[in-house]
């Protein structure tokens, strides 16, 4: 990629492979891996390749809706999250679109319950495709706060 384009400290975000729009994210280049809340976890097999299924919780304010997805298994790695835990999760590898720029991120699968946001965009994710500007919010995705 040529040119780097700007975002802000939160972004939405669509995750096509898992039937997600607009899941609004807290961007965070204090995080190493980008981060994304489910519940009812479960191994499988997709196409008889290693999987794991799991329920996303798309729309943050209707906690009731979930949405039932499946993905290869991309990694299983151990995460120190915020609180200074450690923890074993599953790393799923899926498309990533905000605004208009497409690209494939590596997210690993907890429970962000308790958190604001339910997906965190770590600085891996980013790489070299984003400038981030800590002062705005929705600056790619084009939604008023």
């Amino acid at each position: 990629m040529s040119e780097r384009i700007i975002i802000g400290h939160v972004e939405n975000i669509d995750l096509p492979d898992l039937g997600i729009t607009q899941m609004t994210v807290r961007v965070d280049t204090g995080a190493q891996t980008s981060s994304l809340h489910v519940d009812n976890i479960q191994r499988t097999k997709l196409d008889k390749k290693p999987a794991v299924s799991f329920d996303i919780h798309p729309e943050i304010h209707n906690v009731e809706k979930t949405v039932r997805c499946t993905a290869i298994l991309h990694d299983i790695r151990k995460v120190k999250s915020s609180n200074g835990m450690s923890e074993q999760r599953y790393v799923i590898k899926t498309p990533a679109i905000l605004g208009n720029h497409k690209w494939h991120i590596e997210i690993t699968l907890t429970d962000r319950s308790d958190m604001t946001y339910l997906m965190l965009l770590g600085r891996q994710a980013m790489g070299d495709h984003f400038y981030i500007d800590p002062a705005n919010g929705f600056v790619a995705s084009q939604t008023e706060l």
